[in-house]
């Protein structure tokens, strides 16, 4: 099966495995932080095959995240450098979106981190954000792929921000 090509913000190139999540994975790097971040760096990469394709273990280490084991990490780690600010994404095409267990258990496994924590879930069309509304937890951020220029907030006090919780 052919490859799914992901341009990175540095120019190079990351081609991730045809199943699973990894077409909106592709939306998300290209699309989304394109959109919602000025200035990034895309820092870790969860392949369906591999969870660790894309991996950069040593600027991790700077921010102080030591790397979790991979049933751990989220499908996307960015560095947003200009407000500096580390968003957490997981992309969902049928489980896995950040509701409260999830924000719990990713708040504990980065809780070394220098800077503020953001918490995404990605979904690829409304149709399948329905299916788990429910379970979203507050205080997250929501993009779907098919309204690509739209946040959608789950409370709190600020749009696309760290919370005082997760904020170092």
């Amino acid at each position: 099966m052919s490859r799914i090509p992901v341009k990175l913000p540095s120019g190079g190139t990351v081609l991730l495995s045809p199943g699973g999540q990894n077409p909106l994975i592709k939306l998300v790097i290209e699309e989304f932080c394109s959109l919602f971040t000025s200035e990034r760096e895309i820092l870790y990469i969860g392949d369906a095959e591999n969870k660790f394709l894309h991996l950069d273990e040593n600027y991790l280490n700077r921010l102080g995240i030591i790397v979790p084991a991979p049933a751990k990490m989220p499908d996307i780690i960015v560095h947003d450098t200009r407000r500096d600010w580390l968003l957490l994404i997981e992309a969902v095409m049928s489980a896995g979106p950040v509701d409260g267990k999830r924000r719990k258990e990713l708040k504990e496994l980065f809780s070394g981190c220098k800077i503020g924590l953001v918490f995404v879930t990605a979904f690829p069309s409304r149709d399948i954000m329905r299916k788990f509304l429910g379970q979203i937890s507050w205080e997250t951020e929501v993009w779907v792929a098919e309204n690509p220029e739209h946040l959608i907030h789950f409370n709190g006090e600020r749009f696309l921000g760290p919370y005082p919780d997760v904020t170092p």
